[in-house]
């Protein structure tokens, strides 16, 4: 087969078609040891906003540069060009999550979704982590004084125009895919999840917050996709290590029926969409598929629920969904390299023929994962993840 594009690899994969070679994912990338390895040189990674600290009007002036598409567009070069390095097919941008105010001392923001996010450096080689400090809604009523998002809001469609001009420049060896929050992950994380606990309680606040997240996802999706994004990404985690956030009941009362009405919006304009969903979500598995999601990620493989397992899900619903990760970050940061090897060939053998898999770790590649053992992850794509694929024992 002659090399394909990386949207063309991408979406054979997602079709359930085999491409030229299994595609690679990672839905964050924080780790500068890494990057230098390969000769990259990473900024301090705080979008700028430490520069702003004594600036007046630093707020206004923030919302201004959000909105440049040059700006955005140099960052997609910088972080595409390494993801080419590194063999990686797809690059993210953004249309959500933007910071709307400054903390005081400049050491973080609260985004638009009302999320504390703070920066933090570790320790070893200087890496940025931005980390989620709690919520800045106290009540339902501090979240109805917050100004609601807009999915018009030019920031939006330039994050994903300035991805896809950079996508073209790189000759496709990159797809740059848009990426928005959705419901639940940041509904609750704006509130905190004891004031969200509160807002669970009340049947009328819950709906009123859960359907303006809703509407503002199935807008914006319905934007991106009517100018030609091919896929969209929706973070959206509804589970941790020991199960779901919520029970199944309120996931089936206020966030699929809108995940459906966002789905088929999309698949209209002939769009997928990649759920990033962490946690066990063996609960709701099925409800997944059934609201039309066409790609998750990350499948983590550290749950508590040994049913929750990627070779089993795999066997019951591998042709109605295409799987993306389950390489876990802690075999990637202590275990052994044979391991990360046999661990990362039977992902290939097992989920990879016929396409409907998508290579990556069981959640990104942090700052505590070592070089060698990332090198073995990707050296086995390398070499077993070209079409047919021959994975011998």
């Amino acid at each position: 087969m002659n090399k394909l594009t990386a949207p063309e690899r991408v979406l054979k994969t997602v079709n359930h078609e085999e491409p030229d070679r299994v595609p690679a994912w990672e839905s964050a990338f924080t780790n500068n040891t890494i990057m230098e390895h390969y000769g990259m040189k990473p900024g301090k990674g705080d979008y700028g906003i430490s520069l702003l600290k004594t600036v007046p009007n630093k707020n206004e002036l923030l919302q201004k540069f959000l909105k440049q598409k040059n700006l955005l567009k140099a960052g997609y070069k910088f972080s595409y060009e390494f993801y080419r390095k590194i063999g990686l097919d797809i690059g993210t941008s953004i249309s959500s999550l933007f910071p709307r105010e400054i903390l005081e001392d400049a050491s973080g923001f609260i985004d638009e979704y009302g999320r504390i996010m703070k920066f933090e450096y570790y320790e070893k080689d200087g890496t940025t982590i931005l980390g989620y400090y709690g919520g800045h809604f106290k009540s339902f009523e501090d979240y109805e004084s917050w100004e609601q998002l807009d999915p018009a809001w030019e920031a939006r469609l330039n994050g994903f125009l300035a991805g896809r001009e950079v996508q073209e420049e790189m000759n496709n060896e990159i797809f740059s895919v848009p990426s928005t929050g959705a419901l639940m992950e940041c509904t609750w994380e704006g509130f905190g999840l004891e004031a969200f606990s509160r807002i669970l309680g009340r049947h009328k606040q819950a709906k009123k917050v859960f359907d303006d997240r809703g509407k503002f996802t199935l807008e914006l999706v319905k934007i991106l996709a009517e100018n030609d994004a091919q896929m969209i990404i929706l973070w959206d985690d509804y589970g941790f290590k020991n199960g779901l956030f919520m029970s199944p009941i309120n996931y089936r009362k206020y966030v699929f029926p809108w995940i459906k009405q966002i789905c088929d919006a999309a698949h209209k304009q002939d769009c997928k969409i990649l759920l990033h969903s962490d946690g066990d979500l063996k609960e709701i598995f099925e409800d997944i598929i059934e609201s039309g999601v066409d790609v998750l990620n990350p499948i983590e493989s550290t749950t508590a629920n040994p049913d929750y397992d990627i070779f089993k899900l795999n066997e019951k619903y591998g042709d109605k969904i295409t799987f993306c990760g389950n390489l876990s970050p802690i075999m990637l940061a202590i275990g052994e390299i044979t391991e990360i090897e046999t661990y990362a060939k039977r992902l290939i053998r097992e989920l990879a023929p016929g396409g409907g898999y998508i290579f990556s770790s069981g959640h990104s590649i942090n700052p505590a994962v070592t070089v060698d053992r990332f090198e073995a992850m990707q050296n086995i794509k390398r070499k077993y993840g070209t079409y047919p694929i021959d994975v011998s024992d």
